[in-house]
């Protein structure tokens, strides 16, 4: 199974999102880490509401815990409550390139 389908089933089964978009960025950045070692997630659910946001990335770091284990180095991670998303218009953020791009 690649990384990508990994976070998305484990994403999807624990966390019942409304919204779920998984990016790999592995070619923004020159780490010679693989294809699979950096992603960003935006994900939304009803499982945020009433969460602080360092609440909501544990949660999402727990989950993931074996992927970032066995080789995802950067997991960017946008997590909003459906009224956080929809007062922010639904927009995925843009990615940013790694600091060691073009080194």
């Amino acid at each position: 199974m690649l990384v990508a389908e990994s976070i998305q089933h484990k994403l999807t089964t624990n966390f019942a999102p409304s919204f779920l978009n998984i990016e790999n960025d592995s070619h923004l950045h020159s780490s010679g880490r693989g294809s699979e070692s950096h992603f960003k997630v935006t994900m939304v659910s009803d499982v945020f509401e009433g969460k602080r946001n360092v609440a909501r990335h544990q949660a999402v770091y727990a989950c993931l815990q074996s992927e970032l284990d066995g080789g995802v180095h950067a997991l960017a991670l946008h997590l909003y409550t459906p009224t956080e998303w929809q007062e922010r218009g639904e927009i995925i953020p843009n990615s940013m390139n790694c600091l060691g791009i073009g080194k």
